[in-house]
């Protein structure tokens, strides 16, 4: 298992002429013959992961499989906004986990056989299209697929029904999950290649027909999956620290703001701001749209309209976070966006949500068998007990703090996906391997009930948490975001981070 301390080392350096690739055709996505400065280690597919993780992936999914089964993993097409203006393509993370493919328009089938060594990858893919890739750029097509992603067959798209119905045909047992069921938690939106196949509603020649009217016994795929993402790699655990230690040294740089002589003025601006240290420290974007919120704003659970003024009276929120190799990143701080520091009522609260914060990450160890349920009742009357001690709230009521003061959940599982793989229990205990945000947070409404010095205060402290065997292995890989009250103030009173080399745009990710 994982290690506190492991190396995780991010290389930078002047840029170089650029390489000439060593394969005859381009790629639909970084690999290390295209794009050796982001995957700089010979063999991995996407950062920190090597193509034998991928195969020992599906190696473990088929182990749960019976003899002459197939798993279907749907995958994703390009969304458009408007016209032809497209959102950012984002694959079904079920068949990028088992393949690390990340284009659109793909079906990949895991078969397993008449033994546990007969496991094979199909994949369906679009093929290499001249006059397309002049507008879009390299597509990997099917060379790609079995070149570099280690497919045993390919077939192009064009041909992908006719195909799948070869394989559907000579198998018993058919795993997936139909993309057009509420139920399904790998795409939420219908939509399978219509360009390229009928109508997946009612027509006889769909994917969805081919398999419902198979004769074969169908089961679900999702369930399978998430309970294998659940318990990340080392080299997952590696991938995410990176994404933290970067996503934490923006942050750090966002606080040291406050104290310098240009500090942020709107919420947007900061949004932005975290945005490009985000990538310009390493990861390939934000992992979601973040919450940057100035005072009462913070009241809002989910506030993303970012369209507010910082004001200098008022505390700062953000929920922010990187996103590298398809990992996020997921971690929420508040500081006072004042030269001065924290005022009283402020430092209150706070210090009672980092007690908390610090209390139940205590809790993330394998051995002391909590669910993600018991901690967060642990959260709620820790929170509850401390608010207890300030005058004003000696009367606050268990559920007072989990309707009004306290209305999320204290955490979740993080991953390929913000919240992560959601069918995994909460009442589940918790094991070795398992990452999920710590979470809790008050937010104090303006309200004659509570006190005029609390009111319009929101504040949570959010880390990503590896649970460890033992307390000992407990591993939070955003340590590296301040959230002492001392760090913060010093942080703000110095203007800037000092660390040599942390304005330098990242050019070789080395994980």
């Amino acid at each position: 298992m994982f290690k506190r301390g492991a190396r995780v080392g991010i290389r930078y350096l002047n840029i170089q002429s650029r390489p000439q690739p060593s394969i005859p055709y381009g790629t639909g996505q970084p690999t290390h013959e295209t794009r050796p400065h982001y995957l700089p280690t010979q063999g991995n597919l996407t950062p920190g992961i090597s193509a034998m993780e991928y195969y020992e992936r599906r190696l473990a999914l088929s182990s749960q499989l019976p003899y002459n089964s197939i798993a279907i993993l749907i995958g994703n097409e390009v969304k458009y906004s408007s016209g032809s203006v497209f959102y950012d393509f984002q694959q079904n993370n079920d068949l990028f986990y088992m393949t690390g493919w990340l284009e659109p328009n793909t079906i990949a089938i895991i078969e397993k056989g008449i033994n546990d060594e007969d496991v094979n990858l199909h994949m369906i893919v679009p093929p290499k299209n001249p006059q397309l890739e002049l507008w879009e750029g390299p597509k990997s097509g099917l060379e790609g697929a079995y070149d570099f992603f280690n497919a045993d067959y390919v077939e192009s798209i064009d041909n992908g029904l006719k195909y799948l119905q070869s394989i559907v045909a000579k198998s018993k047992y058919i795993y997936w999950d139909d993309p057009t069921s509420t139920s399904s938690t790998s795409t939420k939106k219908p939509g399978l290649f219509s360009s390229l196949f009928s109508s997946i509603t009612g027509d006889k020649n769909s994917i969805i027909n081919v398999i419902n009217k198979s004769g074969k016994v169908i089961q679900p795929l999702t369930s399978k999956i998430a309970e294998q993402r659940s318990i990340k790699s080392d080299s997952e655990i590696n991938v995410m620290h990176a994404s933290g230690q970067i996503s934490s040294r923006a942050i750090n740089k966002a606080i040291a703001k406050v104290g310098s002589d240009k500090p942020h003025l709107t919420e947007k601006t900061l949004a932005k701001y975290l945005d490009y240290q985000f990538v310009k420290g390493g990861c390939d974007k934000q992992a979601y749209i973040p919450v940057v919120a100035s005072g009462p704003n913070a009241l809002t659970i989910h506030y993303t309209r970012n369209d507010d003024i910082l004001y200098r009276d008022e505390m700062v929120f953000v929920d922010a976070g990187g996103k590298l190799g398809g990992y996020c990143a997921d971690i929420s701080r508040t500081w006072p966006n004042s030269p001065s520091g924290f005022t009283e009522p402020q430092r209150d609260l706070y210090d009672i949500v980092l007690n908390t914060n610090k209390k139940c990450i205590e809790m993330c160890d394998e051995s002391k068998y909590h669910s993600l349920h018991d901690i967060h009742e642990f959260s709620v009357k820790f929170l509850q007990q401390e608010l207890k001690n300030l005058p004003g709230f000696s009367a606050v009521t268990n559920s007072e703090i989990s309707r009004i003061l306290y209305p999320h959940y204290v955490g979740h599982h993080l991953g390929l996906d913000l919240h992560d793989i959601p069918s995994v229990s909460r009442f589940k205990k918790l094991v070795e391997g398992n990452v999920i945000t710590i979470e809790p947070g008050l937010y104090i409404p303006v309200d004659s009930k509570w006190p005029k010095h609390y009111q319009g205060i929101g504040i949570r402290v959010e880390d990503d948490i590896v649970v460890g065997k033992t307390n000992d292995e407990i591993f939070n890989l955003s340590s590296g975001c301040i959230k002492e009250v001392v760090d913060i103030e010093a942080l703000i009173s110095n203007g800037e981070i000092t660390t040599p080399g942390v304005d330098d745009e990242l050019l070789i990710l080395d994980i």
